[in-house]
């Protein structure tokens, strides 16, 4: 199991776009970065996430997060850019799992809480599942009540809507493994504010410590 399965929690930040935003993620403590590649305000380019993953490796968890991507260029970037695991937002054909499992990447799935996938998809061929809004980087909050309706077989992962103001109730709520926040942590899309990244880690952090007591 990758280190990063093993730990207690997982508090990741998505949507960083440079290097410079990456180095205030690492000093706010996140578990993960996520970086989007996907027609997003918060896309970035292979060189630019070359930059990003070269700053960060060993710091924490760099995700790649496709959607609207077919295999072969989910395959050519992660040639080009180093990354510990994948993000995907798309249905994952077989031939592309046994390439990422080569490549020894973790990976995680996506689910809008509202799509079909979320009631069918098999768990068991991935790491992690992040269960998300109708729109996967809106930002916009939405209703949890499906989750009542199922239980996963690995660890999840909460987004959408998610701000450093309500984190907290989120994961007393839902009991997640994991956050994840993009649009709650910036100043404009694709530039992160850092004080409310490291507010957004904390408040994270002090609820999942809290849970253990």
């Amino acid at each position: 199991m990758s280190t990063w399965l093993a730990s207690k929690s997982f508090i990741k930040i998505c949507g960083v776009t440079n290097a410079l935003d990456a180095q205030e993620v690492i000093k706010s403590g996140a578990d993960a970065l996520g970086m989007i590649f996907a027609d997003s305000p918060r896309a970035i380019s292979t060189s630019r996430a070359t930059q990003v993953s070269e700053v960060t490796k060993g710091h924490l968890t760099r995700v790649a997060v496709f959607r609207d991507r077919d295999d072969a260029e989910i395959l050519a970037i992660l040639e080009q850019v180093g990354v510990d695991a994948v993000q995907l937002h798309d249905a994952m054909s077989a031939e592309l799992e046994k390439q990422l499992r080569a490549r020894r990447l973790g990976i995680i799935k996506a689910l809008a809480i509202t799509g079909e996938e979320f009631a069918h998809f098999d768990e068991r061929r991935v790491d992690l599942v992040l269960i998300d809004g109708e729109r996967a980087g809106s930002g916009e909050a939405h209703s949890w009540a499906r989750l009542e309706e199922r239980s996963f077989r690995v660890p999840f992962v909460a987004a959408g809507g998610l701000t450093p103001e309500n984190v907290a109730n989120v994961i007393n709520a839902l009991h997640p493994w994991g956050v994840d926040c993009a649009t709650g942590v910036e100043t404009r899309p694709g530039e992160k504010d850092a004080t409310r990244v490291s507010i957004f880690v904390a408040n994270a952090r002090r609820a999942f410590d809290e849970k253990r007591e």
